[in-house]
């Protein structure tokens, strides 16, 4: 293999371009000057993008890797650059987002003395990283970054970390890159066990009211296919987790709705109620299980992950099926029988006008002439007719999102699931585009979470980023108002808000925007927003306290979800 004389800072850059990096997401510092310096070299080659804020870079790159189906890159400088990733770095984790975050440090001669900008990044991010590994030589960089790209996108993917000295960035080297393709002792696809599945089928062809739950996992193992053609064949009704939506066409006359503590009123209630529960690349979050204990305890339960940690760590499987999705699905189509269930898919339906008629006898109860999120929602869904990407931060607009914006494409909904965390939206938005730039991109944020990152403007303004915004502004910390009003005796302690004009804000940065109370001024708004060239920010005043129904409150079950 040929090698070229180079520095470790070259050697970073030549390494990504061997892995096909196009974009990298990142803000530059002391540490990782050298780098920065290298990166000069290659802008014809690699898109930076300069954030605000190192939080924004991470959370733009998990954006990105989640609708491009590319492992995300971000680089940061050491110290409060390094500690400002973590949040995105536990975010990414649980919600199995690939990244390769790069992280600036001080000489490897000054390491442990509390030199400036010095932090043990690699203690602080060990619990929250798939791998992560400090380079004090430039000759080690190729290999760790070939690693780092191969544990962070196989498998179960995960943001992995590499911290690089500045000696070594500085350092020279003989510089030649081989992908990494195996690493002894991690098997990141598991050999798939046709005994097992075929267990799966035969308890499938024996049921007579299965129900299939379906997660992210499908999408990450690009299984989207696989899956129509397994309930097709099967007819099993389908439920979608909050990061599963988009994963199966929500208007497929086989899908069941959303699961979850708000999700759909039919999908919770009837895991209580089928003989069979398949589990498929999704991991039983006590958001989706309620009580644990009262749990599907009448079904037989078959669980496929590729992450064996998964399998019987919350709900015992009958039939735990440790495999690929993808490969899983394939072989289980071919064994079960084609067969209907028209019945049992009637149960859905049936459950579903309860949930309509209670949701719509509600609504009316509040104020007449305020607008609702899930108007907001429904509207921008129709006009969209279910095709964009759609990015959401972490409370009830989130909640409302997920259960009225019809998602009929998969990588369609960005959201933080696992972490929840608020101020995700703007820069996973920013990210989201450069990831899908043939698509629509629509941020939909609340007022809270909004102001978290709200200087990720600057990164639209630079950029040029095509993204929509909608801020559904109800002056208050929605979610944990909601949760004041239903369980602390409507003792709002420090959740109303008071936030900035907006648009005026948004036009600072160039941004076109307009904000709307009126709903018959809301369709028009929103067309006004889709059909503008370039960034646009939509404010729509909503009702102040407008709850999320269903629910399932903590420590309920699953069939004690509440309708109002």
């Amino acid at each position: 293999m040929n090698s070229t004389k180079t520095t470790g800072a070259h050697a970073v850059m030549k390494s990504l371009v061997a892995e096909n990096v196009d974009t990298i997401f990142g803000y530059p510092g002391g540490a990782i000057m050298p780098i920065y310096d290298a990166l000069y070299d290659y802008e014809d080659m690699v898109t930076h993008i300069l954030v605000r804020h190192e939080q924004g870079a991470i959370h733009a790159a998990q954006g990105y890797a989640r609708t491009s189906g590319k492992t995300g890159v971000v680089f940061a400088t050491s110290g409060p650059g390094a500690t400002n990733l973590i949040t995105g770095l536990a975010d990414a984790m649980i919600d199995s987002t690939p990244l390769v975050c790069i992280t600036g440090q001080v000489a490897s001669h000054l390491l442990g003395t509390d030199a400036f900008q010095e932090t043990d990044v690699m203690g602080i991010s060990m619990p929250i990283t798939k791998w992560n590994c400090q380079v004090t030589k430039a000759e080690e960089i190729p290999a760790a970054i070939a690693k780092a790209f191969y544990i962070a996108g196989s498998g179960r993917p995960g943001p992995v970390l590499i911290d690089i000295t500045k000696d070594a960035q500085f350092g020279e080297t003989d510089f030649t890159y081989e992908k990494c393709t195996s690493i002894r002792s991690y098997r990141p696809k598991p050999k798939l066990d046709h005994a097992k599945v075929q267990e799966a089928a035969d308890l499938i062809n024996q049921a007579k009211k299965p129900y299939l739950l379906i997660g992210q996992g499908i999408m990450l193992s690009n299984a989207e296919k696989e899956l129509l053609k397994f309930v097709e064949k099967s007819g099993i009704p389908t439920a979608s987790t909050l990061l599963g939506l988009g994963a199966f066409p929500n208007h497929h006359p086989l899908y069941a709705g959303y699961l979850g503590m708000h999700g759909d009123y039919a999908p919770n209630i009837k895991t209580n109620e089928c003989d069979i529960l398949i589990a498929v690349g999704m991991r039983f979050d006590d958001r989706v299980t309620g009580d644990v204990s009262r749990y599907a305890k009448q079904a037989k339960v078959i669980h496929i992950d590729i992450d064996a940690a998964e399998l019987n760590k919350i709900i015992k499987a009958d039939v735990p099926v440790h495999a690929d999705a993808k490969e899983a699905l394939k072989l289980l189509t071919e064994l079960v029988q084609e067969r209907k269930h028209d019945a049992w898919m009637q149960e859905f339906m049936e459950a579903k006008k309860v949930e309509v008629q209670t949701l719509q006898e509600s609504a009316s109860e509040l104020h007449s002439e305020e607008l609702k999120m899930d108007e907001v929602v429904r509207m921008l869904s129709d006009l969209t007719k279910g095709e964009a990407v759609v990015v959401t931060d972490v409370g009830q607009h989130q909640m409302m999102a997920a259960r009225y914006y019809q998602y009929n494409k998969t990588k369609s909904n960005v959201t933080s699931g696992g972490l929840g965390t608020m101020g995700f939206a703007l820069p996973a938005a920013i990210g989201a585009k450069f990831g899908a730039p043939e698509k629509p991109v629509v941020a939909i944020i609340g007022d809270g979470g909004f102001q978290m990152t709200l200087q990720e403007l600057g990164t639209i303004l630079q950029s040029k980023v095509d993204v929509k915004i909608i801020i559904l502004n109800n002056r208050f910390l929605g979610m944990v108002r909601q949760w004041q009003q239903m369980f602390f005796k409507k003792r709002y302690s420090f959740t109303n808000m008071i936030s900035p004009d907006f648009i005026a804000l948004a036009k600072s940065y160039s941004i076109e925007g307009e904000k709307v109370e009126a709903g018959t001024d809301l369709k028009k708004a929103l067309q006004t927003m889709l059909n503008h060239q370039g960034a646009y920010l939509l404010e729509v005043m909503v009702a102040k306290e407008e709850n999320v129904f269903p629910m399932v409150a903590t420590g309920a079950s699953v069939s004690e979800i509440r309708l109002k």
